[in-house]
C-alpha cells in the first residue's frame, strides 16, 4: 500500500482576507479551520516518507486556460477572475494570493500541482505523480469541501484509488453544506466515494496516536 495526502487549495485566495473568497463574501474563518489539522498531517505524513501533494486552483495570467463560463461566474459573486484584490489579481498564477498560506508552505520533496479547474486531474500531471510512486490511497483534505475537495475525490474514485476525505482537515464556506458534501462520501449504499475519518483516526491508521516530541515540534513550526 502505497499514500499520499492531497491538500486541496489551501490559498490566500480562499483562506485570508483580502482573497477572492473573501471578495465573494464567504466566512473566511470557516475556511480557515482545516489549517491546524491539515498542519498535523503534513508532519505526520513527512515523518513517515508519505507523499505531500498540494494543489493550487489558478489560472495563467492572460486568463486562456479559463473559460468564459467560469470567468462569468466569478464576476456574478462579484470577485471576477482577474479582477485585482489586496493579494493581487484573483486566481491568477504568479499572484500573493495564488500561494499556499504560510501555515502549510510545501517543503523541499512536496509536488505541487497548478490547476485551472476544480478536479485536481483535469489537464494537471496529478495522475502521473501518483502512479510514478504506486499509489493506491489518498487522504483528501482541503477546501472547498463541496466543489473542489469533492470534484478531486469523484476523479480520484473513478481512477481505482482508495479514498478517506479528512473531514476536519477539510471545510467549506457554510458549515451545513460541508456536512452535507460529507454525507454524500458515506451515503446509504455506503462508502462509495470512500471513507470519512477524522485527523486523529487517520494519524492513528498512520502509525501515531500518540504524537512524538519531534512531530510536536514539526507541528509548532509549521504554525508559527
Amino acid at each position: 500500500m502505497s499514500r499520499a495526502l492531497l491538500v486541496i487549495d489551501m490559498q490566500r485566495d480562499f483562506c485570508e482576507a483580502g482573497g477572492y473568497a473573501a471578495a465573494c463574501g464567504l466566512d473566511i474563518a470557516l475556511l480557515r479551520q482545516p489549517i491546524e489539522p491539515i498542519a498535523r498531517l503534513i508532519a505526520a505524513a513527512r515523518e513517515r516518507g508519505i507523499a505531500v501533494i498540494y494543489t493550487r486552483e489558478g489560472h495563467r495570467p492572460d486568463l486562456a486556460d479559463c473559460h468564459p463560463a467560469k470567468r462569468a461566474r466569478s464576476a456574478a459573486c462579484g470577485a471576477g477572475i482577474g479582477a485585482r484584490g489586496a493579494l493581487g489579481r484573483f486566481l491568477v498564477r504568479g499572484e500573493p494570493g495564488h500561494e499556499v498560506v504560510p501555515e502549510l508552505a510545501p517543503a523541499a520533496g512536496d509536488r505541487v500541482v497548478d490547476k485551472p479547474g476544480y478536479g485536481a486531474f483535469y489537464q494537471t500531471d496529478l495522475e502521473l505523480l501518483l502512479r510514478v510512486r504506486a499509489t493506491t490511497h489518498l487522504y483528501v483534505t482541503g477546501v472547498t469541501t463541496d466543489i473542489c475537495v469533492h470534484s478531486t475525490l469523484r476523479e480520484a474514485v473513478d481512477r481505482g484509488y482508495e479514498c478517506v476525505t479528512v473531514a476536519n482537515a477539510c471545510a467549506a464556506a457554510d458549515a451545513s453544506i460541508h456536512a452535507a458534501a460529507l454525507g454524500l462520501i458515506e451515503g446509504p449504499e455506503g462508502p462509495i466515494l470512500g471513507r470519512v475519518r477524522d485527523t486523529a483516526t487517520v494519524l492513528a491508521e498512520w502509525g501515531d496516536s500518540q504524537p512524538s516530541a519531534a512531530l510536536n515540534n514539526a507541528n509548532q513550526g509549521a504554525l508559527s
